[in-house]
C-alpha cells in the first residue's frame, strides 16, 4: 500500500516539475522568437541548460522513461531555439561594430 502511495506522489510531483519546467520555458522562447531581442540572455546558462536538457532527454530514452524523454525534449528544443538567436544575434552584431 505505502508503495501506491509513493507512486501516486511521485508520479504527481514529476507531472508538476514537467509542467512548471516547459511553462518557464516557453515565455523567454515565445519573446525571443517575436522580438529577436538577446543583448539580456546569458550564452553559458542557455547552453549549460540546453546540454543538460539532452542529456536528461537521453537518460528519459535510456530509462524508458517517456515522461522525462518528452519533457525535457521540449525543454531542448527552446533552449536551442534561444541560444541559436543569440548566436545569430552576437555573430552580427559583431561583424556591425567591426565595420564602424
Amino acid at each position: 500500500m505505502t508503495d501506491i502511495i509513493t507512486d501516486s506522489w511521485s508520479n504527481i510531483i514529476g507531472t508538476l516539475a514537467s509542467i512548471s519546467l516547459v511553462f518557464g520555458y516557453l515565455p523567454q522562447t515565445i519573446r525571443t522568437i517575436r522580438t529577436r531581442s538577446t543583448d539580456d540572455i546569458a550564452t553559458g546558462t542557455f547552453l549549460l541548460m540546453g546540454l543538460g536538457g539532452f542529456l536528461f532527454a537521453v537518460q528519459g530514452a535510456l530509462t524508458g522513461n517517456v515522461p522525462l524523454l518528452c519533457t525535457n525534449m521540449l525543454t531542448t528544443v527552446m533552449s536551442s531555439i534561444i541560444f541559436g538567436i543569440k548566436m545569430y544575434n552576437d555573430h552580427f552584431k559583431g561583424k556591425r561594430r567591426n565595420k564602424k
